[in-house]
């Protein structure tokens, strides 16, 4: 049995931390902050439960295959509602699109706004579907540490279906012409990582997940999901310690022997890094032992921050769904203003999750839960009347959606923006999602799962393979175990 620090308990540290328990080794995870969750805590005051991070449960096969692995079930944790609509989005002129459920609905829908779309839905889902199933069985869980990885016969059969160099942009353009369907089909990538244009059109398997396989809600909110993933962690003898900020990683030689807290010294065999990579390679390594300079981090292109206001109101609300997505203003400029011409948006597209709509139990009785989240390029000046300023904009923009002006019936208001994301994460320039999932920025080409010069130490995360997103941060927890297990073994 080896002694094992973790270090932060998102979905990845707790990913990893389960699953190197469960080999039989002694885990200790140390999280700076007060409970564990990492971007995806809670926070509870005056009756309501805010997610604070994520607050889309897409692709359920992953969190399946995570509770499987050692034992149970999803059932066993929490339980999961499917959403219908599965979200609404709203463009120019007050128009509304609801996006049903059914798939056969989501078919009729594309044809009654486009002729001939319903069939060009089939044949680019028919292709997702094959990208998805490639990716989620295969290629996430390659470590990416060497080019033979792919040195697959189905792999390189499907390679030209994959689409790995083909642009995500043109992709749906060769498909649908009509500007809300286009939209429509663009948006997690924008809301994930980088512009259509520079996108893979591989990452066309985020449209299967979520309009073919469905929206879902865990009950009680995203905290009951990390409540399910520290569970398992802990039934196979995981330890954690919070409010416990590591300082530093002591390496003698090429070994990580432990870490500082406080002043404290804490021994370990392995170590593996669930915080934010950047941090870790530039405040807790000694220079000698970091995989790269910060000038390597200045070329890199991040994904989105996001100014998010968690609002209780008084009231209930009628003509707003779980998820509801602004595209009211124009995509193409806030995409610019977020990655190309990085400023605060001139019309920006913002996004609100209202799950009490759902969920009684997120809310006091007769009141509702809002999230707003407007993605905006990370690294800008961060101040409160910054902030206001774009929170009146959302309460504007959303009264006319509602037909109701909630300011007088707001009774918790709390934002959060770039300074918090780096406070409380320690997060690359207050980024919220990790690397834009770019060309230049998928598998091998991301930062690298393992140090490169320190044996018994390894990364997880959205910043290292696979990439951004709560199911491939799981994954990353997963294929960072693996790892260090096999070195272990050494």
């Amino acid at each position: 049995m080896s002694k094992i620090i973790v270090i932060g308990s998102g979905f990845s540290g707790l990913s990893t931390a389960a699953y190197l328990a469960a080999a039989g080794h002694d885990v200790h995870v140390y999280e700076k902050n007060d409970s564990a969750g990492g971007r995806a805590r809670q926070l509870k005051i005056q009756n309501y439960v805010f997610d604070m991070g994520p607050s889309w449960y897409w692709m359920p096969d992953v969190f399946e295959k995570f509770f499987a692995d050692f034992g149970y079930k999803v059932s066993d944790f929490y339980k999961l509602k499917l959403l219908n609509p599965s979200f609404d989005v709203v463009f120019p002129h007050g128009e509304t699109m609801s996006v049903p459920e059914k798939y056969s609905d989501l078919i009729r829908m594309f044809e009654s706004i486009e002729h001939g779309s319903g069939a060009q839905l089939q044949k680019f889902m028919d292709e997702a579907q094959f990208k998805y199933e490639t990716g989620m069985n295969s290629l996430v869980y390659k470590p990416g540490l060497s080019l033979m990885e792919f040195a697959d016969l189905d792999l390189i059969k499907g390679a030209l279906r994959l689409q790995v160099f083909s642009s995500f942009r043109k992709h749906v353009r060769s498909h649908f012409t009509n500007p809300k369907l286009i939209s429509l089909m663009e948006f997690p990538v924008l809301f994930l990582g980088a512009m259509p244009q520079d996108t893979p059109a591989l990452y066309s398997l985020m449209n299967y997940a979520g309009l073919k396989l469905g929206t879902w809600y865990p009950e009680g909110g995203f905290g009951e999901v990390i409540k399910g993933m520290v569970e398992v962690a802990k039934r196979n003898g995981a330890k954690f310690y919070f409010n416990a900020a590591v300082d530093q990683i002591l390496v003698e030689g090429n070994i990580a022997t432990g870490i500082l807290i406080n002043g404290e010294q804490i021994n370990c065999d392995a170590l593996i890094a669930s915080a934010d990579y950047h941090h870790v390679e530039s405040k807790l390594l000694p220079e000698p032992y970091r995989n790269y300079k910060e000038s390597y981090w200045a070329k890199k292109v991040f994904a989105p921050s996001s100014l998010i206001f968690y609002v209780g109101l008084k009231t209930k609300i009628e003509y707003l769904q779980h998820h509801t997505l602004f595209f009211d203003e124009d995509l193409e400029l806030h995409s610019i203003e977020i990655y190309k011409d990085p400023k605060w948006p001139a019309k920006p597209l913002f996004y609100v999750c209202c799950p009490s709509q759902s969920d009684e139990s997120v809310a006091p009785e007769g009141h509702e839960n809002l999230f707003f989240l407007m993605p905006l390029a990370p690294g800008l000046e961060d101040t409160e009347e910054l902030r206001e300023k774009y929170f009146k904009v959302m309460l504007e923009r959303l009264a006319k959606h509602i037909h109701q002006d909630i300011t007088e019936f707001i009774d918790y208001k709390k934002s959060y923006c770039v300074k918090d994301f780096v406070s409380d994460y320690n997060s690359y320039k207050g980024n919220a999602y990790g690397l834009a999932n770019t060309l230049m920025q998928t598998a091998n080409l991301k930062p690298s799962i393992k140090n490169k010069k320190i044996k018994n130490m390894f990364y997880t995360g959205q910043l290292t393979v696979p990439g951004p997103g709560v199911p491939p941060s799981i994954i990353s927890g997963k294929v960072a175990a693996g790892l260090l297990i096999k070195e272990l073994k050494l």
